[in-house]
């Protein structure tokens, strides 16, 4: 069971991820922007993150950002809903962008609940061997 924190404005969305975590076992928090999102992380032990990258005020980019200042091993699931399409004047790839930023997965909205639990089942287990790579090299 780990600790997850939802960070995403869209309602649906954060209810959907919430059903879908706590089924499998999970504790779920959920905050409606970065900002909020950021105070809880701050206060709390969590042990991945889900990000939605278009948010009013603080958006997912610069939360992540402020994430991997706190605590860089923490594995983070970016969202997003914007389409990805192949045009050269279309906006950029944000959710490539996150993952080259420090992302461990990313989702394409709406994505499917076996690929959501899948994407989490993977960054937990990253997470852990991290974590035990970590504490072996301190023995």
């Amino acid at each position: 069971m780990a600790n997850i924190l939802i960070v995403d404005d869209d309602p649906a969305v954060q209810l959907t991820i919430r059903l879908l975590l706590e089924r499998a076992s999970h504790h779920v928090t959920v905050a409606g922007d970065g900002r909020k999102g950021l105070a809880l992380f701050e206060a709390g032990e969590f042990d991945l993150l889900f990000l939605d990258i278009y948010m009013p005020g603080m958006d997912g980019l610069e939360t992540m950002r402020h994430v991997r200042a706190l605590r860089p091993a923490v594995p983070i699931i970016v969202i997003s809903g914007r389409s990805i399409t192949p045009d050269a004047y279309a906006e950029p790839d944000f959710l490539k962008m996150a993952t080259k930023l420090g992302a461990v997965a990313s989702l394409q909205k709406p994505f499917r609940a076996d690929a959501l639990l899948a994407a989490v089942d993977n960054c937990l287990k990253a997470g852990e061997s991290e974590g035990s790579d970590v504490n072996a090299s301190r023995r």
